[in-house]
């Protein structure tokens, strides 16, 4: 076997994580072709097909998947052992990207991330809000927020905390609609959901505890956008109560009839255990996450 060139290896993650030559070739800022031909020397130089191409793109190999993962893993020791020599003890520095939905992307990560910047601000935190779970093995993130622990893959899972949802509405969509004293009531308003076949995850199929029959006559796989058109009095919506106190025109309903309760969890790549910089990053999300999250449902 030839000798293993590391920027090949870089190379050969970058094509395998995106899945494509030419965005490979962005990230790494370099010519397509020349991403093919340094992906056709690794190749050859450990005597093995890496990537299957078709329409859809390059698609690891057997062999490819498995070199994927010790490639990722050296990346990631070589990072950490860089970042320790870099900063001063204690200090972060440097990116870190995580994956959430964009209902914490939009309500928690923002406040909780600035304030961690504060106290490191040689650190580079990237929020990507997709309502979608995250692929760590392909490092679409170092690290991802989940409302639900995953069944499969080299991963840890940390509880964080759980947290709380109740049905909302405007005050002006109160005073002009029917009454709702009670679940039944529901059956007379428009309701504003997710679209039953872009939900991600179970645990955000919330209509289904609210009763038979139920369905989302405005529907969006945003939050946000859900609540922005319960605050435009459009319709009842299963809100976040610590999404609330960013709108002052909605309020809870049927509080003590219905009261929803789920999770969020912090998922990372089994091998990342190792990366202190990614430790001591997670345990201060975790923390100020919780406590954020306390401090906005105690004003809901």
């Amino acid at each position: 076997m030839e000798h293993l060139n590391w920027d090949d290896l870089k190379v050969f993650l970058a094509v395998g994580r995106l899945e494509s030559l030419s965005n490979a070739g962005k990230t790494l800022k370099m010519d397509p072709a020349t991403v093919g031909r340094r992906i056709g020397r690794l190749e050859n130089a450990l005597g093995a097909r890496l990537f299957a191409k078709s329409p859809q793109g390059y698609a690891l190999t057997e062999d490819g998947r498995r070199l994927l993962e010790h490639a990722a893993g050296a990346e990631r020791a070589v990072i950490g052992v860089l970042e320790e020599t870099r900063a001063p003890a204690n200090i972060l520095s440097g990116p870190i990207r995580i994956g959430a939905p964009d209902g914490v992307a939009n309500y928690l990560l923002p406040q909780i991330c600035a304030k961690i910047l504060d106290d490191n601000p040689g650190l580079e935190v990237q929020i990507v809000a997709l309502p979608r779970v995250f692929n760590l093995s392909k490092r679409e993130a170092d690290m991802a927020i989940t409302v639900s622990p995953p069944e499969t893959g080299r991963l840890t899972v940390k509880k964080i905390t759980d947290y709380h949802l109740h049905l909302a509405a405007s005050q002006s969509y109160l005073d002009s609609h029917a009454p709702i004293t009670q679940r039944e009531d529901l059956q007379g308003h428009r309701i504003i959901g997710y679209i039953p076949d872009m939900i991600f995850d179970r645990e955000l199929d919330y209509l289904n505890e609210l009763g038979e029959g139920l369905r989302a006559a405005l529907a969006s796989n945003s939050v946000s956008v859900q609540l922005n058109w319960a605050r435009q009095g459009a319709g009842v919506c299963i809100a976040h109560d610590f999404a609330i106190p960013a709108y002052p025109q909605i309020r809870r309903i049927l509080t003590e009839e219905v009261a929803l309760r789920r999770a969020f969890y912090l998922i990372r790549h089994a091998d990342d255990r190792q990366v202190a910089r990614l430790n001591r990053f997670a345990d201060l999300l975790c923390v100020a996450l919780k406590n954020e999250l306390r401090r906005l449902e105690a004003l809901a």
